[in-house]
C-alpha cells in the first residue's frame, strides 16, 4: 500500500485562495467605508449646505479619503490575483463584493466631481422651459447656480434628450428654488439613476462575456469591480453609467439576434452621450452576417490555435521571423488570426443592413425627441468646446506646441492660438483611422471587442478626457476577454487614474497634495503590515557549504 504523499510545508493550504479573496474583500470594504467617511468632509459638498467643514475637518477628511482610496485600489488588485488563482471566486461572490464595496459610497456626498450639480441645473432648466442647448446654468440663476463649477456655468448641455429627461424627473423644488435639503436629495436621486446604470452594466456584462467565451469572473473583476466604476459612476453619479448600461444591453440584444431591439437601445445610449453611437456599427455587421453569424466562436478559434501558440511559447528556441509565422499562421496586427472560413458578405446585404439600422435610428430619435420636448438642439451641442485646461493628449500637445511657437518669436507666435484646435483635429483624424482599422477586421475581433477598442480610441484621442471616460471602452474589452498585456495595462491604468482626482473634484494645491500623499503612504504601510505575512515566502538560491 503506497504511503500518502506528505504535503508541501512551503505551499499554501487548500483554503488559502478563498481566504485571499475574503481578505481582499475586507480590504476593499475598509477602504470604501473610510473613503465615504473622509468624503463627508472633503467631498464635493453643497456650498449652501448646513455643514461647512472647517480647515481642520477638510484636511483630515482629505487624508482619510486617500487612505481609503489606496485600500480600495489595493483590495481590487489583490482580488484580481485571487481571480487568476487556482480557486477563483465565483461570479456570485464577486457580485456580493461589488454590493459591499458600493454600499458605503451610496450615502456619501458626491465625490471626485461637481458634475451632479450641473445635471440638476440642466434638469431644472428643462422644467423651466429654458433652452439647455443654447444657454448654460447661469441663465437659470438661483441656488443651484452656486453649486455648479464656474467652468460650466455658461456652457450649454452636451447631453442628449434621454438624459435630460431623467435629470428633469429627478429635479424637483418649490417656486423659490431648491433648498439645501432638496439639492442634497437631488444629488442622491442622480446617484440612484447612475446606480441603475451600473446594475444594467453589470447584468449585461455577464451576458456579453458568455457570448464572447470569456471567464465571467475575470470580466466582472476588470469591468464591474473596477475602481473607476465605484469612484466615478457610483461615487460621482456620472451619466456615463446610463450610457454604458444601455450600450451593453443593446449589444447583448444584437448578439442574441434581436437587431431591432439592439438598435433602439444603442440609439437611446447615444441620446445620453454621443460616443455610444459607435455601437451601431456592431449591429450593422451582425445584421449583415445573418441569423447564423460567423461559423466560429472565439472559444473555437482559441482552441484551434492553442497548439501552435504553445509550441512557440514552450518549445525549443524558434528563431523570430519566418519560422514563428509558420508556427502561428497568418495573424493580424491586433493579434487575432484571419479566418479563411468566414465567407464574404454580399454588398447587397451590407446595404440592406445599413438602411434598416439607419431607419430604426431615425425613428427612435424622432420619437424620443418628441416625447422629451427638448428639440433637436442637441445636434448643435455636439460641438460644445472642451475646456482648454483639460489633460487630454491632444490638448496637452497643443499647449506644448503653443508654448514653443510663442517662444520662437513674433512670426511663429501668430500660429500659437491655433495649436490646440489643430492638435484636436489631428486627434479626431487619428481616432477615425483607428476605428476604420478595427472595423476593417471586425469579423476577426468580434463586435464587442471592436466597439471597445473604438470607444477607447475616442476617449484617449478625443478633445477632452476624464478618468471615467476610459470605461467606455474598457468595460466592453473586459467582456471580450483582453489578452495578458492589455489586461495588465488596463489594470495599471485604472489604478493610477483612480488616484488622480481629489474627492472635491477641484485641482489640488501643494498642501492638499501633501495630505493626500500622507494618507496614501499610511495606507500602504498598513497594507504591508497586514498582507505581508500572507505572501508566499521568497525563494532564495541554495548556497553550497563546501
Amino acid at each position: 500500500m503506497p504511503l500518502p504523499r506528505p504535503s508541501d510545508p512551503t505551499g499554501p493550504p487548500s483554503g488559502a485562495p478563498r481566504s485571499d479573496a475574503r481578505r481582499s474583500r475586507l480590504t476593499g470594504l475598509a477602504g470604501s467605508v473610510t473613503l465615504a467617511a473622509g468624503g463627508a468632509a472633503a467631498g464635493a459638498l453643497p456650498v449652501g449646505g448646513d455643514f461647512v467643514p472647517g480647515p481642520g475637518w477638510a484636511a483630515s477628511g482629505l487624508a482619510a479619503a486617500y487612505f481609503g482610496l489606496v485600500l480600495l485600489v489595493a483590495g481590487w488588485i489583490l482580488l484580481g490575483l485571487a481571480v487568476r488563482g487556482p480557486r477563483p471566486p465565483r461570479p456570485r461572490e464577486l457580485l456580493t463584493t461589488l454590493a459591499l464595496w458600493a454600499a458605503p459610497l451610496l450615502v456619501a456626498p458626491p465625490l471626485f466631481s461637481r458634475d451632479v450639480y450641473s445635471y440638476l441645473a440642466q434638469g431644472a432648466m428643462v422644467d423651466a422651459r429654458l433652452d439647455v442647448y443654447a444657454y448654460g446654468p447661469s441663465r437659470l440663476g438661483g441656488p443651484l447656480l452656486a453649486e455648479v463649477a464656474p467652468l460650466w456655468r455658461d456652457t450649454p448641455a452636451p447631453y442628449g434628450p434621454v438624459f435630460l429627461a431623467l435629470a428633469s424627473a429627478v429635479t424637483g423644488h418649490g417656486p423659490d428654488g431648491p433648498s439645501a435639503a432638496e439639492i442634497a436629495g437631488g444629488a442622491l436621486g442622480m446617484r440612484s439613476v447612475a446606480l441603475g446604470g451600473v446594475a444594467l452594466m453589470t447584468c449585461c456584462l455577464l451576458r456579453l462575456a458568455r457570448h464572447c467565451g470569456t471567464d465571467p469572473s475575470a470580466a466582472l473583476w476588470l469591468g464591474a469591480l473596477n475602481p473607476l466604476v465605484l469612484l466615478h459612476l457610483v461615487g460621482g453619479a456620472h451619466n456615463d453609467a446610463v450610457m454604458i448600461g444601455l450600450l451593453c444591453a443593446g449589444l447583448a440584444a444584437a448578439l442574441g439576434g434581436r437587431h431591432l431591439t439592439g438598435t433602439v437601445l444603442i440609439t437611446l445610449a447615444a441620446l445620453v452621450k454621443a460616443p455610444a453611437a459607435l455601437g451601431l456599427l456592431a449591429v450593422v455587421a451582425l445584421r449583415a452576417r445573418g441569423p447564423g453569424g460567423p461559423p466560429e466562436s472565439p472559444r473555437t478559434l482559441r482552441a484551434q490555435w492553442a497548439s501552435p501558440v504553445r509550441l512557440v511559447r514552450r518549445g525549443r528556441r524558434v528563431r523570430r521571423g519566418l519560422e514563428v509565422r509558420q508556427a502561428l499562421g497568418a495573424r493580424s496586427v491586433l493579434g487575432v488570426r484571419r479566418s479563411p472560413q468566414v465567407p464574404p458578405v454580399p454588398r447587397a446585404r451590407w446595404t440592406a443592413s445599413v438602411v434598416a439600422v439607419a431607419a430604426a435610428v431615425g425613428a427612435t430619435t424622432a420619437v424620443t425627441t418628441a416625447l422629451t420636448g427638448t428639440g433637436y438642439g442637441w445636434l448643435h451641442a455636439l460641438s460644445t468646446p472642451a475646456s482648454l485646461g483639460n489633460w487630454a493628449l491632444t490638448a496637452s500637445l497643443g499647449r506644448l506646441s503653443s508654448a514653443v511657437l510663442t517662444a520662437a518669436g513674433d512670426g511663429p507666435a501668430v500660429l500659437a492660438r491655433h495649436a490646440v484646435p489643430a492638435w484636436q483635429l489631428l486627434g479626431l483624424a487619428a481616432c477615425a483611422a483607428v476605428i476604420a482599422l478595427v472595423w476593417r477586421r471586425h469579423h476577426l475581433l468580434r463586435p464587442v471587442h471592436a466597439v471597445g477598442l473604438g470607444l477607447l480610441a475616442v476617449a484617449l484621442l478625443g478633445p477632452a478626457i476624464r478618468p471615467w471616460y476610459v470605461l467606455w471602452g474598457l468595460f466592453l474589452i473586459a467582456a471580450a476577454g483582453p489578452g495578458r498585456a492589455l489586461r495588465r495595462l488596463s489594470t495599471g491604468a485604472s489604478a493610477v487614474l483612480a488616484l488622480t482626482v481629489p474627492p472635491s473634484g477641484f485641482a489640488p494645491g501643494g498642501p492638499q497634495l501633501a495630505l493626500a500623499a500622507a494618507g496614501g503612504l499610511l495606507a500602504a504601510a498598513v497594507l504591508w503590515g497586514v498582507h505581508r505575512p500572507a505572501l508566499p515566502p521568497a525563494r532564495r538560491p541554495l548556497r553550497s557549504t563546501a
